[in-house]
């Protein structure tokens, strides 16, 4: 059934813009003339986040801060090998697959570590990303909270995932 789905959804838009009586392909190329500025707006936040993410992944400060923080992951019931992923993954959404990538080739598919790895990038975001093209593009500036209660959701969110791992 979910193979179905994209098709349909596809399908129901065609028909309702043409009950709407609304040219689809000239609204559809529309959309996708106003996409260059807005990738060429985002660029440079985007760029400012990866040169980071790269910065600190070869500098080792992401390794030496997963082994400062692996007895309270370990408490929470994350393990070792995930945290540093926990700690990429607000940064990067590339960076964390290839992180995955690596604990499925060096665990297997069906390992614990790597079951936990999969839900934990499946119910967590790249916040920082989302956050930098959601400041470029509007007036708010202003994320005193919503930052670090999206930092500490995740969290929950990761050792949640373990737990579940653990559990089913």
């Amino acid at each position: 059934m979910s193979a179905y789905i994209i098709p349909i959804i596809f399908i129901a838009i065609f028909c309702y813009s043409k009950y709407k009586k609304v040219n689809t392909y000239d609204t559809f190329v529309r959309g996708a003339k106003k996409s260059i500025p807005l990738v060429v707006d985002i660029f440079p936040y985007i760029a400012a986040i990866m040169v980071a993410v790269a910065l600190l992944r070869a500098s080792g400060i992401t390794a030496l801060l997963a082994n400062a923080l692996s007895p309270v992951f370990n408490f929470l019931g994350v393990p070792t090998e995930l945290i540093e992923l926990v700690l990429l993954r607000p940064f990067t959404g590339s960076g964390s697959y290839a992180l995955l990538n690596d604990v499925l080739v060096q665990y297997g598919a069906d390992s614990y570590i790597s079951r936990c790895a999969c839900v934990i990038l499946g119910c967590s975001e790249t916040i920082f990303y989302v956050t930098t093209v959601y400041i470029s593009q509007t007036k708010v500036k202003k994320l005193l909270y919503a930052i670090p209660i999206a930092l500490v959701c995740a969290t929950f969110g990761a050792v949640f995932a373990c737990l579940l791992c653990k559990i089913m």
